[in-house]
């Protein structure tokens, strides 16, 4: 058994590791996070999370890991890559008569992934230098991730508030290991924020949601209308919504230094049953057993069936009116859901208004 890695040669160890297990980038955090959740703090002051009531939920526990999980003394941030072979985003965007699925949500679920991949990174940490307590989060609990991958040195925090690398956009997924090892942080420089004066998110997104650099109010985002919000969408950002059912990359296809966001090699996050290009009437035709045996192991989940059929319904009240939409909006009118059925009478509205104009 070949010895244990000085501790100062231990990062440089766990990066060939984490390279070896599929991750693209990782670094040591700095724990220091009081900035960010006063930044946080004036985001829910302004009541930007919606119905995220959660976020208000154990603040405590985000600025400090050590509460989260007893005794931690570093942070290992990891960066996996997700931008998968998939049809062209913008001219998909352009086809009304298509789905947009957000291209992380083409594939299988990221979470059991990162945290199955974080698990085996913890445990060679462990079989090389000892066991250590610790605790892998991919999105799983209160966790200011992009505040720990900036202080890991793995890129910035952009003006659309997710995280940029210089070499590798924003088209990845970030996880962490909370362990107490005590690690020497990253040691090269902090990242510059490389977004000066350019605002091509903030002019892009198309309900404005990006309210000022840095700043995203959630109840305008597509992204949290499509997926996180329970009731009826508002009227007047459905138009906006445009044909996106799950989702939206606007803000990263714009993005300059996504120009430089490597395709991924991993084929869990390759899509899936043709979401990547398929035609809005034929996904509003599953039925609930189909959308079931269909969505299993895939984020879209988390959206339910319910919320499926009523995003399907803004988009098809978006989409070029033809017999061939009206025919599948009213196969759904007397849904047994209220909101299904709301959002059904709008889009025949919206068909019925173009086939007059």
């Amino acid at each position: 058994m070949s010895p244990a890695p000085a501790t100062d040669e231990l990062p440089a160890q766990i990066k060939r590791w984490a390279h070896e297990l599929g991750f693209a980038d990782v670094g040591i955090a700095e724990v220091a996070l009081d900035e960010d959740l006063a930044h946080l703090k004036r985001w829910l002051a302004q009541g930007f999370e919606g119905d995220m009531h959660y976020m208000r939920r154990n603040l405590d526990l985000r600025e400090a890991p050590a509460k989260l999980h007893p005794d931690t003394a570093s942070v290992i941030s990891v960066r996996m890559d997700y931008r998968a072979d998939a049809a062209d985003a913008d001219a998909n965007l352009r086809d009304g008569a298509r789905a947009y699925v957000s291209r992380y949500a083409l594939g299988r679920d990221y979470h059991k992934l990162m945290r199955s991949r974080l698990r085996k990174l913890a445990s060679r940490i462990a079989d090389a230098v000892k066991p250590h307590g610790h605790r892998v989060f991919a999105d799983s609990a209160p966790v200011l991730e992009k505040a720990l991958a900036r202080n890991a040195r793995l890129g910035w925090i952009g003006k659309n508030t997710l995280l940029l690398n210089r070499r590798a956009g924003s088209w990845f997924f970030l996880g962490e290991i909370y362990t107490d090892l005590r690690l020497p942080p990253s040691e090269s420089p902090k990242p510059r924020n490389h977004c000066g004066t350019c605002s091509a998110c903030i002019d892009v997104c198309p309900t404005q949601a990006i309210v000022a650099p840095y700043t995203l109010d959630a109840r305008r985002c597509i992204s949290y209308l499509t997926i996180e919000h329970h009731g009826s969408i508002p009227v007047e950002l459905r138009r906006p919504i445009g044909n996106r059912i799950f989702g939206c990359d606007d803000c990263q296809l714009v993005c300059p230094w996504n120009r430089y966001a490597k395709t991924t090699t991993e084929p869990d996050f390759a899509p899936r049953h043709g979401l990547d290009s398929a035609k809005l009437v034929e996904l509003f035709g599953w039925s609930e057993d189909e959308w079931l045996a269909k969505t299993e192991g895939m984020a879209l989940r988390r959206a339910g069936y319910e919320r499926w059929l009523r995003n399907l319904a803004v988009a098809l009240g978006n989409a070029p009116a033809s017999k061939e939409v009206t025919s599948a909006l009213r196969k759904r009118v007397e849904h047994p859901s209220a909101l299904v059925r709301e959002h059904v009478r709008w889009a025949l509205e919206e068909q019925q208004a173009k086939k007059a104009a």
